[in-house]
């Protein structure tokens, strides 16, 4: 199996045992360098895949919440590099694939086939980049693949259908559906409609969809997966992390699990 059909069995495996798929979000470092693998073990006990993000100075489609966070990492010296170190270095297989997002300038200046390399051989499975348009994307997703490792690509409420089929039959691992135009963290809940677009997008996909921006609630949860393979959420998550609390009692909660 290649690396980014990890992320698709997982999230299928999910759907099979009749639950929505869970993606969880950390970033990496934040709130605390050292805290960084137990985390990441934690979370990956109870979510479906995991999102590791790369702090940016400049986090464009980040709320608050995650702006703070890599503000936070990178003041505390976290880098591309450093996270590679970190997941060389475990000393644990997570339970769940391991995706990284991060914006493109560390990726550009990582260079392209090192990072594959090195993605591969420390268990990372698939990528996010959501300042990479798909025109734009070939140099990356060609390196990427020839170590088997998935580019994930992104729709939004505003894409046109025949321009979403086109980016859901080029993702890999699985395809990324934000639930409303704007930024990540949102707690307005979630936009009217957003059952329609996830069976539109779920509708032109050979892969699973997952629905992401403004998920905090267990009925949040429950509506994306009666429309589409899963949830993505990220700020919610990196807020239990900073308040000190236990990210799998989160993640159970958001489930509708007893903790």
């Amino acid at each position: 199996m290649q690396p980014h059909e990890r992320i698709t069995d997982s999230l299928r495996q999910a759907n099979a045992a009749g639950r929505p798929g869970l993606v969880a979000f950390l970033t990496a470092g934040h709130p605390s360098p050292a805290g960084f693998l137990p985390a990441l073990q934690a979370i990956a006990a109870e979510a479906d895949v995991v999102e590791i993000g790369v702090p940016f100075s400049d986090p464009m489609a980040d709320g608050m919440t995650i702006q703070r966070a890599s503000q936070s990492a990178i003041a505390q010296g976290v880098s591309l590099r450093w996270i590679f170190e970190q997941l060389g270095g475990r000393d644990f297989e997570p339970e769940a694939p391991l995706l990284l997002m991060s914006y493109l300038n560390p990726l550009l200046n990582f260079g392209y086939e090192r990072l594959a390399a090195r993605a591969a051989e420390v268990g990372v499975c698939g990528f996010i980049v959501p300042d990479l348009p798909l025109e734009e994307s070939a140099p990356l997703r060609d390196a990427l693949e020839a170590q088997g490792v998935g580019l994930v690509q992104m729709v939004t409420p505003a894409t046109p259908l025949a321009r979403a089929k086109v980016l859901c039959e080029a993702s890999r691992g699985f395809v990324y559906a934000v639930t409303m135009t704007g930024i990540t963290g949102g707690s307005r809940g979630l936009p009217e409609g957003v059952a329609e677009y996830l069976d539109r997008v779920s509708g032109v996909s050979p892969l699973p969809v997952c629905a992401g921006f403004g998920i905090r609630e267990p009925a949040q949860v429950r509506l994306i997966g009666e429309h589409a393979a899963g949830a993505v959420v990220g700020s919610a998550l990196v807020e239990v992390l900073e308040e000190g609390a236990d990210p799998g009692v989160f993640l159970r909660g958001l489930r509708g699990k007893a903790a």
